[in-house]
């Protein structure tokens, strides 16, 4: 890399910083390794920022992830601050930055290591070598809808889900583009029966389709698409969908791989910069006692190398290094294995750092 690139680090709440440390210690190291001159930033966001600021997304953190060329982000929320108003929630800090960002293209890869089928919730056979690719729609549909809000008795509540021609043919061809450079095979899943947005959504993808024929289209309803995955998830290469639908599928498609615990995610924008961050949540019932798996933060890195910097070889030495220590049998509370070989989230974060090192 020509210059030096900035990464804004963003613990967040409950189990975030767990994991999030446990991710920068991993970054620091290949940053160490390989000489990339990485600086790395810290600033407030989510329930924590809340608590310091009044405001989940401060205008400081804001403007350091508009200068940064990608964001590592642990988790944010938790019941502490259910009861703030919509405004003030710690998710609005994800959808702020998301927003203004223009981070439209959500990857979220369902990949089952063969040292963890038994941790899979379902049979070996249906998940054996599972390797599926969620590409969700993140800044459009009914999480960014206008009119929003409640009527004022309070009695009645109303969001509504709008997509443009023009935010799904970029996603679409996201996905297209990330089909062919792996099996051929795009998914689009909708709600066309029932749904007007899903009939324009349909329209733009069977259309967008003419210009990649060595891709396979197919189309499938949402209902039936969950369904599916959970029945056969390996006739499934490449989904795309929208900012809802997407949401609830790859939680679905998380449990696959032993855990919610083992998927990262990346969030990017037309210029390849990126959020990325484990798929799971702040989970403030574990916070503090050690028992987060820290392996989709470290995977999140991984993401990051590879798909904002262009840094295939040390993305990869961090998934190698993670598959070893699967190999060798430790796991973290929320996999399956011997208790003996169980390992807390620091316990985890320092084998992995063995084996980059060794």
């Amino acid at each position: 890399m020509n210059k030096k690139k900035t990464i804004l680090f963003l613990p967040g709440d409950g189990i975030g910083p767990e994991v999030s440390y446990s991710a920068k210690s991993i970054l620091e190291s290949i940053n160490e390794i390989y000489n990339l001159d990485f600086i790395i930033e810290e600033a407030l966001v989510g329930g924590s920022a809340y608590d310091q600021t009044g405001v989940p997304l401060p205008e400081e953190t804001l403007n350091a992830a508009r200068k940064s060329d990608a964001i590592l982000l642990g988790a944010v929320g938790g019941p502490k601050w259910d009861d703030l108003d919509y405004q003030y929630r710690p998710e609005r800090a994800l959808l702020g930055l998301r927003s203004e960002l223009d981070l439209f293209a959500n990857f979220r890869p369902a990949i089952l290591s063969e040292y963890l089928t038994a941790s899979s919730s379902l049979k070996s056979e249906k998940v054996e070598n599972l390797d599926l690719l969620i590409i969700r729609e993140l800044t459009g549909g009914i999480y960014f809808g206008e009119p929003r809000g409640r009527k004022e008795d309070k009695k009645e509540a109303f969001n509504t889900m709008i997509y443009s021609h023009e935010e799904i043919e970029r996603i679409g061809r996201v996905a297209f583009e990330a089909a062919q450079k792996r099996n051929k095979n795009l998914c689009s899943v909708d709600k066309a029966n029932v749904l007007e947005v899903s009939v324009l959504w349909r329209e733009v993808i069977t259309d967008l389709s003419k210009n990649y024929p060595d891709v396979n289209l197919s189309h499938m309803l949402v209902d039936n698409a969950a369904m599916q995955l959970v029945r056969e998830p390996k006739q499934f290469d490449v989904i795309v969908t929208g900012n809802l639908f997407g949401d609830i599928l790859s939680d679905i498609a998380a449990m696959m791989t032993g855990s919610i615990g083992m998927l990262p995610s990346a969030s990017i924008n037309s210029e390849n910069k990126g959020m990325f961050e484990p798929v799971h949540g702040s989970a403030p019932d574990i916070a503090g006692q050690g028992l987060a798996n820290p392996l989709a933060a470290i995977l999140s890195v991984a993401m990051m190398l590879r798909y904002s910097f262009g840094l295939e070889e040390p993305a990869s030495k961090i998934e190698e290094a993670i598959e070893k220590v699967l190999k060798e049998g430790y796991r973290t509370n929320d996999l399956e294995g011997p208790e003996d070989m169980k390992l807390n989230t620091d316990q985890m974060s320092q084998k992995i750092l063995e084996n980059l090192r060794g």
